[in-house]
């Protein structure tokens, strides 16, 4: 007799929360954004020019390479630390890290003209899973505004 269990696949966004959670001084900011989703994530996923646009803190991210989800990137901030970066980049996730940035984005639609955006990130702590967590909570939700504004 074979038994069939249910399969559960967490969209992008519970996915995020998940890892986010793995990571000490990690926090996801999530809200929504009043455009729909091939437009939103078209703006995100551009990373050399959308991506610092509700980026407060990025002055410029190169893409290096890009092939078949994967990306390499480097990332030069505001302050004028610098971040060779390496994750992955599909429809609605982006998981970037180096050894000292980590950057997630994830969305989802919410209906024709909606879509569901959370963000996490930060300066990591080397050696482990964990951020720096000062400022993060503000960052994200300067971000999560940026955006909205841009589709707006």
């Amino acid at each position: 007799m074979t038994q069939h269990w249910p399969v559960a696949e967490p969209d992008a966004i519970a996915r995020l929360h998940a890892l986010a959670a793995g990571i000490r001084g990690a926090s996801v900011t999530e809200g929504v954004v009043a455009a729909p989703f091939e437009r939103v994530w078209a703006h995100i996923a551009d990373l050399e020019r959308g991506f610092g646009d509700f980026e407060p803190d990025m002055k410029r991210l190169t893409v290096i390479r890009a092939e078949e989800g994967r990306v390499e990137a480097l990332a030069v901030s505001r302050y004028g630390m610098r971040a060779h970066l390496r994750g992955s980049l599909r429809p609605g996730w982006c998981w970037l890290q180096s050894r000292f940035l980590l950057i997630g984005v994830a969305a989802v639609p919410d209906g024709p003209e909606r879509t569901r955006v959370a963000l996490t990130g930060g300066v990591r702590v080397p050696g482990r899973a964990a951020l720096v967590p000062l400022g993060v909570k503000r960052s994200g939700r300067r971000s999560l505004r940026l955006l909205q504004r841009r589709m707006g």
